[in-house]
């Protein structure tokens, strides 16, 4: 695989995280380069790290993880985006809505591994070409990084804007793509 397709590949594959990240730069308060690089290494390390751990399980497990992927991220995906809605709605008697930490652990972990599932039947398929995976994980992980910086920043200039309904934006939006993921897999 050449260089070129392996970065187009990359980009491809970082944006879901990219949404994520966007979304994350919404809600992110304060906005510190300490939890930018925490959420942007996350997403980074699973979205790169899939694809070897799919590699590794090669062709025998293949049919067994295509049948149920994208349900794991629909549902990772769902219970997180209806979360931060009901976090994020403002509510009577309420001085300031709480909002979901998206730099959180627990959070990053859930959101990591839902936007990579897809990276893991890539692996798979790259168990077929007999390929050397050193390239292609520092790739896939150097472009969600990346990505996962532009999406923070972004998010965090476009959430000025929209502070109050932030979280419930976002919310909305990580559905959304739980949904895309579902009926990508089931149609397409």
């Amino acid at each position: 695989m050449s260089l070129l397709a392996l970065f187009v590949l990359a980009v491809g594959l970082c944006m879901d995280s990219f949404a994520v990240s966007l979304t994350s730069g919404v809600l992110l308060k304060p906005f510190k380069w300490s939890r930018v690089l925490k959420i942007a290494a996350f997403m980074a390390l699973f979205q790169g790290g899939m694809p070897l751990i799919g590699w590794a399980l090669g062709i025998g497990f293949k049919s067994y993880i295509e049948a149920y992927d994208h349900w794991v991220a629909f549902g990772v995906l769902l219970f997180l985006g209806a979360k931060m809605i009901w976090e994020g709605w403002p509510r009577k008697n309420e001085e300031e809505p709480c909002c979901m930490d998206p730099s959180d652990t627990r959070t990053l972990v859930g959101l990591s591994l839902a936007t990579s599932i897809d990276a893991l039947a890539v692996g798979i398929s790259f168990a077929f070409l007999n390929m050397s995976m050193l390239l292609p994980t520092i790739v896939i992980a150097g472009v969600t990084f990346v990505f996962s910086i532009a999406g923070l920043w972004v998010g965090r200039q476009f959430g000025r804007h929209i502070h109050n309904y932030a979280e419930v934006l976002g919310g909305v939006i990580l559905i959304g793509l739980g949904i895309k993921i579902l009926l990508e897999h089931i149609y397409f």
